[in-house]
C-alpha cells in the first residue's frame, strides 16, 4: 500500500543482496515497497524546475545494470576462470566464520567481485560488455559506494588480490605488487595507513582478509599512500625545494616520477587506487566550465595530470576509483554528461539506508507554531522562506541578528539537542552529541557563531565558545594540503609541571600550526581524549570534507540551498555515515542510527516522519515517533 511517510526504513540485511526497496512516485508523491533490487542509477534535478519539492528524475546506469546479473551468475557458478589465489580469497571473504563479529557487507563483496570480474572472468562471460575510457591512456574502473559502506575495506581487498596474485605468479601481467593510493587530503591519507600491512591497526589482520599461509606474500608488495597534493610539483614546498636543488626549471617526467613515487620509483605497471575519486576527473578541452571553482579545476587537472605522467614513464596497469559521487562538475545543474562512464557497480545512499549501514534520516512533517500558506512547516524549507532567504544572503557583520524564524528553529532544535545530551549523560556516553550547521555564506556562519556564543539562542550548553567549532574552509584546506602533519609545540614551550607555568606567556602559534590545530580538532570531533572531544556545535560553509567521522552528529541545521546537488549528497552522506569499522561491522548486526530531519538530500530519499512542536508545549520529538532499539538519532531543520 503506497504511503506518504515510512515507518520502517531498514528492510534489507547488510550481509545479503537487497530484496526490496522504497520507490517514490513522482505524481502521487507516495512511497511503495517494491520487491527486487533498486536499479543502479542516480537522481537528477528536473530540467528548468525551481520547485523545492522537485522529486527529480531517476537516471539508470546501463553498464552496472548489465554487469550485475553477469557477476551474480559468475559467483553462483563458483567463479570460473579465476586463479587459485583469487579463488581462495573470494571464498575466504564470503566465509562468515573467518571474522567472527566482523562479517563483510554485501556491498563490499559485490564491489570487489565486480572489480575482479573484468580481469579474471572468461571472455565468454564478458561478451558484449565494453567499459568506456575516461579519454586517457590507462584503464579505469569505478565502484560507486555510499559513504559509510566501507570503501577502505574494499581497497584492502583490492590490494591483497593484486599483490598475492603477482607474488604467486610473477609472470602474470594482469597483476602488480606495486600499489599507489591517492587520497583527497591529509586526514584521509592518515586514515588510509591501515592499508599498510606493517601498520598495527591494519585491516588485513583486523578483518581477517588474508587466508592462512598468505601473509608473507602480502608483505612482499609495495604500498605507497600519498595526498593528491604530492602530484603537484608546483606546490609552495616543492617550488622552494626546486629552487635550492634544481635550477633547470620544470621537471622532466622521469625526475617527476622519481620524486612522486618514492620507494617504488623504479617500479613498472603500477596499480592506482583513487580514494574519493570524484576529485580526479579529466577536463574536456571543449568545455568552458564557467561555473566551476578555480580550485576544483586545478585539483582535477593536477591529480589526473600527475597520473598521466606516471603512466607515460612507468605505466599504469589499472586504475580503480572509489567514491560515493562519481560525477565531474559542469558549473550547471548536474546532468548525465557529468557522470563517470566507467562505473561498474553501484550501491548508493538509499541502498545503504535501507540496509542499515548509515544513519536513518527522519524528516519533520509538522511544526504547530509555524505553518506556511500550504499548511506545511516553514522549517521544512527554511532557507527558501520569504523571511529568511534574502536576509541570510546579506554580507553583514556577525552581530546582525538572525531572522526570527531561524532563531525559533535553533531554539526548537537546540532544546531537542539538549534533551539528547542529558540522555547521553545518563547513559554514560563518553562524548556529547553534536549539532552541525551547514551555512550558505561565511557571513551567515559568523552570524550563527555570534548568536550561539552570545546566548542569543537560549540553550546554555550550546553557548560556550570553547565547545563551538567554526570551520574556516580556507584554513582547513591549507592543512589538508600537507603531506605530513606538522608538530605543534606546547603553548608553554614544552615545559611540563613547571612552578612558573602560570606566569609563562602563551606561545603564539604560527599560521601553519593554527591550520593543523583546526584540522586536528575537525578530525577528532566526538573522540575521547582528542582536541574535538567536547565539541557541541559545528558550523561549516559548503561541503563537509571527506574522512570526517560523524558518528556523534545528532542534529542538523540546513541554511543553504543544496537541493538535488551532488555537493548536498556528499555533505549529507558524511553526516549520515556510520563507519562500519567501528560500529555495524564490528557488532555483526545492524543497530540502526537515525537522522531526524526536516532536511533530507532529496524528496526521492526514503525518510521517516516525526513531529516537532512549538516551545509552548515542549516535548521531545523522540517521544513522538517510533524508534528502533539502541538507535541514536539525528534531527535537523531546514531542507538541505
Amino acid at each position: 500500500m503506497p504511503t506518504k511517510t515510512i515507518d520502517q526504513l531498514i528492510i534489507n540485511s547488510p550481509y545479503e543482496e537487497p530484496r526490496e526497496y522504497w520507490k517514490r512516485d513522482a505524481e502521487s508523491k507516495l512511497f511503495s515497497r517494491v520487491p527486487g533490487r533498486r536499479p543502479a542509477g542516480y537522481i537528477r534535478a528536473t530540467e528548468s524546475s525551481k520547485a523545492l519539492d522537485d522529486p527529480g528524475i531517476f537516471i539508470e546506469l546501463p553498464l552496472p545494470n548489465k554487469i550485475r546479473p553477469r557477476v551474480n551468475a559468475w559467483r553462483d557458478s563458483g567463479y570460473p576462470g579465476v586463479s587459485g589465489i583469487t579463488k581462495r580469497l573470494l571464498e575466504h571473504w564470503r566465509d562468515p566464520e573467518q571474522r567472527e563479529n566482523r562479517r563483510l557487507f554485501f556491498c563490499q563483496l559485490e564491489a570487489i567481485e565486480t572489480l575482479i570480474w573484468p580481469t579474471e572472468a572468461p571472455p565468454s562471460e564478458r561478451a558484449g560488455i565494453n567499459i568506456p575510457s575516461d579519454g586517457g591512456n590507462f584503464p579505469r574502473l569505478c565502484s560507486k559506494m555510499a559513504t559509510g559502506s566501507g570503501k577502505t575495506i574494499v581497497m584492502a581487498m583490492l590490494i591483497a588480490w593484486q599483490i598475492l596474485n603477482k607474488v604467486s605468479s610473477p609472470q602474470d601481467k594482469r597483476f602488480s605488487k606495486n600499489i599507489f593510493v591517492v587520497a583527497p587530503g591529509l586526514t584521509v591519507k592518515s586514515r588510509l595507513q591501515v592499508l599498510k600491512p606493517s601498520n598495527e591497526k591494519n585491516f588485513y589482520a583486523g578483518f581477517s582478509l588474508i587466508p592462512l599461509g598468505l601473509h608473507d606474500g602480502l608483505r612482499q608488495g609495495k604500498i605507497e599512500i600519498v595526498n593528491w597534493h604530492s602530484l603537484d610539483w608546483e606546490s609552495e614546498e616543492r617550488i622552494a625545494k626546486r629552487k635550492s636543488v634544481d635550477k633547470r626549471g620544470a621537471l622532466s617526467d622521469e625526475a617527476y616520477v622519481r620524486e612522486v613515487l618514492g620507494d617504488m620509483a623504479t617500479a613498472q605497471n603500477i596499480v592506482i587506487i583513487n580514494d574519493e575519486a570524484h576529485h580526479a576527473w579529466r577536463r574536456d578541452p571543449k568545455s568552458t566550465l564557467k561555473g566551476v571553482a578555480k580550485e576544483e579545476l586545478e585539483e582535477a587537472t593536477k591529480w589526473i595530470g600527475g597520473l598521466d605522467r606516471i603512466h607515460r614513464t612507468r605505466g599504469i596497469l589499472s586504475c580503480f576509483d572509489l567514491t560515493a559521487t562519481p560525477f565531474a562538475p559542469t558549473g550547471k545543474r548536474s546532468g548525465e554528461e557529468t557522470l563517470f562512464q566507467w562505473i561498474v557497480s553501484d550501491f548508493g545512499l538509499n541502498d545503504a539506508i535501507e540496509s542499515g549501514l548509515v544513519k536513518t534520516p527522519r524528516v519533520v512533517v509538522r511544526d504547530d507554531a509555524r505553518l506556511g500558506k500550504d499548511f506545511k512547516s516553514r522549517l521544512y524549507h527554511i532557507y527558501a522562506d520569504a523571511d529568511v532567504k534574502d536576509d541570510i544572503n546579506r554580507k553583514v557583520e556577525p552581530h546582525v541578528p538572525l531572522p526570527d524564524l531561524v532563531n525559533t528553529a535553533y531554539t526548537i532544535l537546540g532544546n531537542d539537542w539538549d534533551e539528547t545530551r542529558k540522555r547521553w549523560e545518563q547513559e554514560s556516553a563518553p562524548t556529547p552529541p553534536v549539532m552541525i550547521t551547514v551555512a550558505n555564506l561565511t557571513h551567515t556562519a559568523a552570524r550563527v557563531e555570534y548568536a550561539l556564543s552570545h546566548k542569543k539562542i537560549p540553550i546554555e550548553k550550546l553557548s560556550d565558545p570553547d565547545h563551538i567549532l567554526h570551520i574556516d574552509s580556507k584554513v582547513l584546506g591549507q592543512a589538508e594540503a600537507k603531506e605530513e602533519a606538522p608538530e605543534i609545540e606546547s603553548a608553554t614551550g614544552g615545559e611540563e609541571n613547571s612552578e612558573d607555568e602560570a606566569e609563562t606567556p602563551l606561545k603564539k602559534l604560527t599560521k601553519q600550526e593554527r591550520a593543523e590545530q583546526l584540522r586536528k580538532t575537525v578530525d577528532t570531533v566526538g573522540q575521547v581524549g582528542q582536541p574535538g572531544e567536547n565539541i557541541h556545535a559545528v558550523i561549516s560553509v559548503g561541503m563537509l570534507s571527506e574522512g570526517w567521522d560523524a558518528r556523534t552528529v545528532t542534529h542538523i541545521m540546513g541554511l543553504r540551498a543544496l537541493h538535488l546537488s551532488f555537493s548536498a549528497s556528499r555533505s549529507l552522506a558524511v553526516v549520515f555515515a556510520v563507519r562500519p569499522t567501528t560500529s555495524t561491522q564490528k557488532r555483526g548486526s545492524s543497530h540502526p542510527s537515525t537522522s531526524t530531519s526536516s532536511a533530507c538530500p532529496s524528496h526521492s530519499c526514503p525518510t521517516k516522519a516525526t513531529k516537532t512542536r512549538c516551545l509552548l508545549r515542549p516535548r521531545s520529538p523522540l517521544q513522538e515517533s517510533s524508534r528502533l532499539p539502541n538507535a541514536k538519532t539525528s534531527k535537523s531543520l531546514g531542507r538541505i
